[in-house]
């Protein structure tokens, strides 16, 4: 199947511009699976509650989710894209899932990160694993990779890509992802953002390297650190299914989980 991502600079608070951009650039991609970096269609540096609350959006019903539908609907695709959310009176750091019928789910983030804990609340959905016809996907977002919990959840469920919208500021994540997918034997794709956001004291500079990681720890494609940029490349899903190290070690049934017995 092919695979790819968006590296993007957005715009802050220019949802429209921000998402005709992406927009554009799908249309030009022949792919089945295609990531978008976190609040790819805001911008992540917010200076109130109430900003926040006048940029997040219903899912499906907003402007965003129903852009995203059309253009899955049009090149048959399944997209994942990081947005605000707003839900029930809260705000949430959410991911959508939508593909060729239209809208499919949606996952709201479990660990927020720094001064997201002033603007959203821990997401409150389940963890999913996602059966898109070419490969079974999951879906996490930016800070939740600094929990391994997260990555073999999603592979124990089942999951052979996890999806990996982020908007990355610490410069381990990308190596982390790579004992992430050792470790679970699964793909990842995790689509950043670049630029600069100073829209409140701290600077934030976000670092780019979204990648494409193989099952064994392999750099598929890794992104630059300044350059917006639109990439999709071929995988063997199937190649998840193998979970063995050795003829004699299995990764999931070789665990040992209940230390306290031991």
């Amino acid at each position: 199947m092919k695979v790819g991502f968006l590296q993007t600079s957005p715009v802050f608070g220019e949802k429209s511009k921000n998402i005709n951009i992406v927009v554009s650039r799908i249309k030009q991609l022949n792919a089945d699976l295609v990531v978008l970096p976190e609040l790819f269609n805001t911008g992540y540096q917010f200076k109130s509650k109430d900003e926040v609350v006048s940029l997040a959006e219903k899912i499906p019903d907003g402007k965003t989710t129903q852009a995203l539908i059309n253009i899955s609907k049009e090149k048959h695709i399944y997209i994942v894209a990081g947005l605000a959310e707003q839900g029930k009176g809260r705000c949430y750091n959410s991911a959508v899932l939508t593909g060729p019928d239209g809208f499919v789910d949606s996952y709201r983030k479990l660990h927020l990160f720094y001064n997201e804990k002033q603007w959203f609340v821990p997401g409150d959905t389940k963890l999913r694993v996602y059966d898109i016809g070419h490969a079974r996907i999951g879906i996490m977002i930016c800070f939740d990779w600094f929990f391994p919990e997260v990555a073999r959840y999603l592979a124990v469920k089942g999951a052979d890509i996890i999806c990996h919208p982020s908007n990355l500021v610490l410069p381990y994540c990308p190596q982390a992802m790579i004992t992430r997918c050792i470790e679970n034997r699964v793909f990842a794709v995790t689509a950043n953002r670049i630029g600069v956001e100073k829209r409140t004291g701290k600077a934030l500079a976000f670092i780019g390297a979204s990648q494409i990681i193989g099952t064994k720890g392999e750099i598929l494609y890794r992104a630059s650190s300044d350059h917006e940029e639109s990439i999709v490349i071929k995988i063997n899903a199937k190649k998840a299914h193998d979970k063995q190290i050795t003829q004699l070690n299995h990764i999931f049934n070789d665990r040992r989980i209940k230390f306290d017995t031991v």
